[in-house]
């Protein structure tokens, strides 16, 4: 029997503590109102040591096979109780072993799974916890685990594609940095004073001129400038994670030239995703909307879907809204609108996300073969303009000397 602590508020109104043993929380609510106690706050000693445990991840791979192993034991007439202190046993994760040892501790003590699974948000997705509390309500628990992992799946695998077309970008990028600012500030000023006589001369080629003027500017000032590029970082990053900042951030996110297309279907993929994996669970569709608003990772979209959700309270449908707001693309407002119409709903939004994921990876590939030759081709610009400006005066000064 677990040790609950509490906050509770007496008749008078005044806030009283202590600690109690209970076997769920809900008799330690009843214990303290029959007191004549009103429960403030209630927790265990497990979440305070969860809590304190702080850090660490469990990656989408990790947790797509736990709930697929999970469902493969439940399937296989393993029980409940069994299967997760055999996936408890497996966990290597300090984190993910804490968070299963727990909601071992909640199932025992009359919790329902899915109750169990969202105290701990940042091991079990919010989409977890509903699918599964419906999978259980409806009998399919084994089937919406599957589903789950088959969607984290679909995610880890869309987001380590999305990640490993633009490494070699980034790198392509450092690398060029790297080189051009060693030209610039160690290799280029050793030959400012052998260009002297040509400059009082006045026979110094402009682009030489230039290239001087801007290597000793750089040595000069450029860790001034530096220094306020990195304040201005910080400070754009403490404007970003406000509310106001974020739906900046996100509104241009999703209007820029190359990579704005790119983004917009993204997110919708993730919304069209989620929301079609809970409808086909059989989580209302209210419920659902106001889960996979949050998965598109965009304010601006957020705001949108809450709007829409707010139209279906009153009787509207939900493509209509989306395309009112402008920022769905028409193709999937229409499909979405066929879709209300033959109650196809489910279907359509996991075959939209399908199809948006498809065309985002084709579109990554082709920036990725765009951006490639073209960074190749503005790092040997530089160099060759270096190469020139320095080459220019070497040959002048030998035409002089003969």
């Amino acid at each position: 029997m677990p040790e609950y602590n509490y906050k509770a508020r007496n008749l008078q109104g005044e806030i009283t503590s202590g600690s109690m043993f209970a076997n769920t929380e809900k008799d330690m609510v009843g214990a303290l109102s029959a007191k004549g106690l009103f429960p403030v706050s209630v927790s265990t000693e497990v979440e305070k040591k969860q809590i304190s445990f702080g850090g660490g991840r469990v990656s989408d791979q990790k947790i797509a096979a736990f709930y697929e192993q999970l469902a493969s034991l439940i399937t296989n007439g393993v029980p409940m109780m069994r299967s997760l202190r055999i996936l408890k046993e497996q966990a290597q994760i300090p984190v993910f072993r804490n968070a299963l040892e727990d909601v071992i501790e909640r199932v025992e003590d009359g919790e329902t799974l899915s109750d169990a699974f969202a105290k701990h948000p940042k091991v079990f997705s919010e989409m977890a916890v509903n699918m599964s509390r419906a999978g259980a309500e409806g009998g399919f628990l084994e089937d919406a685990l599957l589903r789950v992992a088959k969607f984290t799946e679909q995610q880890s695998e869309l987001k380590s594609r999305t990640t490993g077309a633009l490494i070699y970008p980034a790198v392509l990028a450092t690398i060029g940095t790297i080189v051009v600012s060693v030209l610039i500030i160690f290799f280029v000023p050793k030959f400012g004073s052998m260009f002297d006589q040509l400059r009082a001369m006045g026979e110094l080629p402009l682009v030489t001129e230039w290239l001087l003027w801007f290597s000793d500017f750089v040595r000069g000032y450029g860790i001034f400038f530096a220094g306020i590029a990195v304040v201005g970082i910080v400070i754009l990053k403490y404007q970003l994670a406000t509310e106001s900042g974020r739906r900046w951030a996100d509104r241009w996110k999703i209007k820029l030239p190359i990579l704005g297309p790119i983004f917009l279907s993204l997110a919708v993929g993730r919304f069209c995703r989620v929301l079609g994996t809970l409808l086909r669970n059989g989580v209302p569709i209210l419920r659902a909307l106001d889960i996979s608003k949050d998965a598109t990772g965009n304010k601006i979209l957020s705001e949108a879907i809450a709007d829409a959700a707010e139209n279906i309270t009153s009787g509207d449908s939900l493509s209509k809204p989306l395309g009112q707001s402008g920022h769905f693309p028409r193709n999937v407002t229409e499909m979405l609108s066929v879709a209300e119409e033959s109650n196809t709903l489910d279907d359509v939004l996991i075959n939209i996300s399908d199809g948006l994921e498809k065309q985002t990876v084709r579109r990554l590939d082709i920036m990725v073969k765009l951006i490639e030759p073209l960074m190749l081709m503005v790092m040997a610009f530089i160099i060759l303009i270096v190469v020139v400006a320095l080459l220019l005066p070497i040959m002048k000064m030998g035409s002089v000397m003969q």
